[in-house]
């Protein structure tokens, strides 16, 4: 008897061959001619029926079978006469190697709230959602690895507990190994980090990107894929303390090469979803359908979920600048009816209601933005030579080689930008933001000795995932998800 999942049994031609399947109950039902055991294991988001004869199993057997039970089903596979499935199983014997107490198992045959499932986080897997929402996040990830190993990237292990604060932000978590109620503390009565593990203030990493520059200019092209760390206290539906991150590096481009990477890349993975994960996407689509329902009407996605996605492996991303972006919301109807949530104006880090207006209103595509003020981005990014300039001539602050891609219903999915190689100008706009030099002298010798020009953006893993997806929560496409005040499982 050969054990195959049940993915596999599902595509068998039945031949009435003998077969195992392993598996959870979802559902058992009773009549007079036959006993109907749904069995899922995982593989897929079908379950495989097995079928037993009245008086084939015990009572005693019977009533152990309940959702949440495993059980091994040795029997024959034969075609089915029932819908929707075109095999089954023929029972001739049932081991059962686990029960679940249906008054105690949390998970019966009813349709559960996301809330709650995120209280049973270790069981949700077992869903129908969730383990659709798992098995599309390992296709991704599998994507990931491999667009960049076809396109001649090196995978760079960049560290997770480090000194330095890529983005300047300042909001991370603390590694120490000193006592936290009785610290050794120096001569003016500061914290004696000298004493800690690592001899110096330590924290868990916000970004691999720093390091993975260092790994571009030595070979070219590389790229980072771990888990990173914001200790935001941001309970929103888009923000994890612990989240995992796409940073590719990569000598020698420019703002240009870096929008063609990016377009390519991110086209280049959803794809792959698309054409791996079909069942999984079209259970979630009918999910989100259903969803749609229970909503206004001005509320709903004028797109279906795979829809979504055929809009962005289909279609040229638009390229436009910051300054040309804001004077088309400035002249937006939403604009002029004050229906926007937050003011447009040059100078401001645009919301996700302006970036959604852009995409999925005025160009009806996704949209990459250019050269944004230099005031509103980090330090490392490539200064412009020009003031910003509109079509009417006029003049506004520095800008700055940044690009952000903006997807529907999400807004920025990628930020990157060109690296500014320039020594003088960087140490410059470090000082200008309060960053000392010699905190990452490190950094700045890959533009002491033979500097280059470098470009590279970031992805948030789960950002991707939830667009891929189309659930409406950041919480509910990683397996344990960390946030404030959360941190069980």
């Amino acid at each position: 008897m050969s054990y195959l999942p049940i993915k596999q049994l599902l595509q068998t031609a039945p031949a009435s061959q003998t077969v195992t399947v392993k598996g959870w109950v979802r559902t058992k039902r009773e009549s007079k001619n036959a006993v109907f055991i749904a069995i899922n294991d995982g593989s897929t988001i079908h379950n495989i029926q097995a079928v037993a004869e009245p008086g084939q199993l015990s009572e005693e057997t019977l009533k152990l079978i309940t959702t949440g039970s495993c059980l091994a089903v040795e029997g024959n596979l034969i075609e089915s006469l029932g819908s929707g499935q075109a095999v089954e199983v023929k029972v001739v014997n049932v081991t059962v190697y686990g029960t679940a107490d249906p008054e105690k198992y949390p998970l019966q045959p009813k349709k559960h709230s996301l809330e709650f499932l995120r209280e049973i986080a270790h069981l949700r897997p077992r869903t129908n959602t969730f383990s659709a929402i798992l098995r599309i996040r390992h296709a991704l990830a599998f994507a990931v690895h491999k667009y960049f190993n076809d396109n001649g990237f090196y995978y760079l292990n960049t560290p997770i507990v480090t000194a330095s604060d890529a983005e300047g932000a300042g909001e991370m978590f603390r590694v120490t190994t000193l006592d936290p109620i009785n610290p050794p503390r120096t001569e003016d009565g500061k914290v004696d980090y000298s004493q800690d593990f690592f001899g110096r203030e330590t924290n868990l990493t916000v970004s691999g990107q720093l390091e993975g520059e260092l790994g571009a200019m030595a070979l070219g092209k590389i790229y980072t894929f771990g888990p990173t760390f914001r200790a935001e206290n941001s309970n929103t539906t888009r923000h994890l303390a612990e989240f995992w991150m796409i940073e590719p590096e990569m000598a020698f481009f420019e703002l240009e090469d870096n929008m063609n990477l990016a377009e390519d890349f991110v086209k280049t993975v959803i794809r792959y979803a698309l054409d791996h994960c079909a069942d999984d996407l079209a259970f979630l689509e009918n999910r989100l359908k259903e969803e749609e329902k229970n909503k206004k009407k001005e509320e709903q996605s004028d797109m279906t979920l795979i829809e979504k996605l055929r809009f962005v492996v289909d279609n040229d991303f638009v390229r436009l600048k910051y300054t040309d972006a804001i004077d088309i919301l400035l002249n937006s109807k939403p604009a002029k009816k004050g229906q926007f949530q937050y003011e447009v104006a040059w100078g401001i880090d645009l919301q996700s209601e302006h970036e959604r207006y852009l995409v999925e209103k005025h160009f009806k595509k996704p949209v990459i933005l250019t050269n944004y003020p230099r005031a509103i981005k980090a330090f490392y990014m490539k200064q412009d030579e020009e003031p910003a300039t509109n079509a009417r001539g006029e003049v506004f602050g520095p800008t700055v080689r940044a690009m952000d891609v903006l997807f529907p219903g999400i807004g920025e999915i990628i930020g990157g930008s060109q690296r500014e190689e320039n020594l003088d100008k960087l140490v410059t706009r470090m000082e200008e933001v309060g960053i000392e030099p010699e905190a990452i002298w490190w950094y700045l010798d890959t533009r002491r000795f033979g500097t280059a020009p470098h470009a590279g953006f970031g992805l948030g893993f789960e950002r991707l995932v939830l667009f891929v997806t189309g659930m409406g929560n950041i919480r509910d496409v990683i397996p344990f998800p960390r946030t404030p005040k959360s941190a069980e499982f």
